[in-house]
């Protein structure tokens, strides 16, 4: 059953055993103070090695890049290590785990960030109608507005780009096997290349290649740190959340995807915009797509075992990742390849807490 979908591949410098993709998955749950992974954490990421490649929770580069209240970071020595207590339960049963790079620019606070500073975006416009999960003044956690960002200086870019090296030399050392740079969702390199966030009238704003340079910067960069065979990169064209409204959305996913080819990155994550709202991806764009990228192509947004075989069946795809499904079902593949019934996640313990809703969740022989 779902014979595609199951069989091994090579991404980059890994060969996954299946092309069943965990998807990255925010879950609010890293230990405080300091935002470093737990041994709970290690736990929920274990019962899950058996995807062909887990895709970490959205880890934050730097204090900067944070937005949301209790999420990893990767750039202290303490969360590098608890990420090695992550990785080393991975693999010790059998598993393989890439860290994804994350910075939310203008999707923060001032209360998310160090001693109340405003968040920094392309350019100084805020994000209409997003929130960011802070905890509160008084102490309680909640969802607040995003606050107006201040635009990047040209001079202080660089810096941004050097944490994200910084971060995959971390991601090295902790024991990742790969790394994937977060450049959709709304965050900041999509805010770069988004034609309603970034208005800028130096070499990182205008043409579509300069509001994609600093994407192709950061890859660079983390390419020099691990090898591109160890380096994927998540796209999210047509996303209309967090305030993008790209006017060049296929423009710029196809021109980066034949950059990362020309690089050899290991692969190319391309998030659909399924629960986010936004036009649903035409065939003739995932055909592009896959005639510029010469990687392993993964796709993300509502798929089944049975549209997911279906899609690798059809050369479009390598592999497919799956994230709310993972969430309830620990033993995703196994079920996949039984053809059993699934466990129904609980929105109510997506974010923040402990056991319940993260740990918990049966596998088929625990029924």
């Amino acid at each position: 059953m779902h014979s595609h979908l199951l069989s091994p591949v090579q991404a980059g410098s890994l060969t996954l055993p299946n092309r069943v993709v965990m998807a990255p998955l925010t879950r609010s749950r890293a230990g405080q103070p300091g935002d470093v992974p737990t041994p709970l954490n290690a736990t929920y990421y274990a019962q899950r090695a058996s995807a062909g490649l887990i895709v970490s929770e959205a880890t934050q580069i730097s204090p900067q890049g944070q937005g949301y209240a209790w999420t990893p970071g990767i750039y202290s020595d303490a969360q590098e290590a608890g990420w090695k207590q992550v990785t080393d339960a991975v693999h010790a049963r059998g598993g393989r785990i890439a860290a994804q790079l994350w910075h939310v620019g203008r999707i923060s606070h001032p209360l998310a960030q160090v001693d109340g500073a405003t968040p920094v975006a392309p350019s100084a416009i805020a994000a209409e109608g997003a929130s960011a999960f802070v905890v509160q003044e008084d102490g309680t956690p909640g969802n607040v507005p995003t606050a107006v960002p201040r635009a990047l200086e040209t001079d202080e870019i660089a810096g941004v780009v050097a944490d994200y090296a910084s971060a995959a030399q971390r991601a090295d050392r902790a024991g990742f096997d790969m790394v994937e740079v977060h450049a959709a969702n709304g965050y900041l390199l999509q805010q770069f290349l988004s034609t309603n966030s970034n208005t800028r009238s130096d070499r990182y704003g205008g043409s579509l290649e300069n509001r994609a340079r600093i994407v192709l910067e950061v890859v660079d960069a983390v390419v020099d740190a691990l090898g591109a065979g160890r380096v994927g990169v998540r796209l999210s064209p047509y996303f209309s959340g967090h305030g993008i409204a790209d006017a060049e959305p296929e423009q710029s996913a196809l021109y980066l995807a034949r950059e990362f080819s020309r690089r050899g990155l290991a692969y190319l994550h391309i998030a659909e915009p399924d629960w986010a709202g936004g036009p649903k991806l035409d065939e003739a764009f995932r055909r592009a797509l896959r005639e510029a990228f010469q990687g392993v192509l993964v796709f993300c947004g509502g798929y089944t075992a049975r549209t997911a075989d279906a899609l690798i069946a059809s050369g479009v795809a390598d592999a497919v990742a799956f994230g709310r499904p993972f969430i309830a079902n620990p033993d995703l593949v196994e079920r996949f390849r039984a053809g059993a019934t699934l466990n129904e996640p609980d929105p109510s313990t997506f974010y923040g807490g402990a056991e319940r809703g993260y740990t918990d969740y049966p596998t088929m022989e625990q029924g």
